[in-house]
């Protein structure tokens, strides 16, 4: 029998014990996504709704800047 067998299966259930969780591995935790964020912040940021507003899929030769999202 492995120690701490089944602790996967129990839910976390508040957002505090996924923070407590995650605290030690670096940015890995809230993960925002591109559309929610300010224009100053991402590629997709911005406008009046949630929207990328532009091909989502990067040319082979965009500078790293604008290398986000699908490839």
């Amino acid at each position: 029998i492995v120690a701490g067998g089944g602790r996967i299966d129990k839910p976390i259930l508040k957002a505090g014990r996924s923070y407590h969780k995650f605290k030690a591995k670096r940015k890995s935790w809230p993960k925002v996504r591109g559309v929610a964020m300010n224009p100053v912040d991402h590629p997709f940021g911005g406008g009046n709704h949630q929207h990328i507003g532009k091909p989502s899929t990067v040319s082979r030769y965009a500078p790293p800047g604008r290398k986000v999202c699908l490839f």
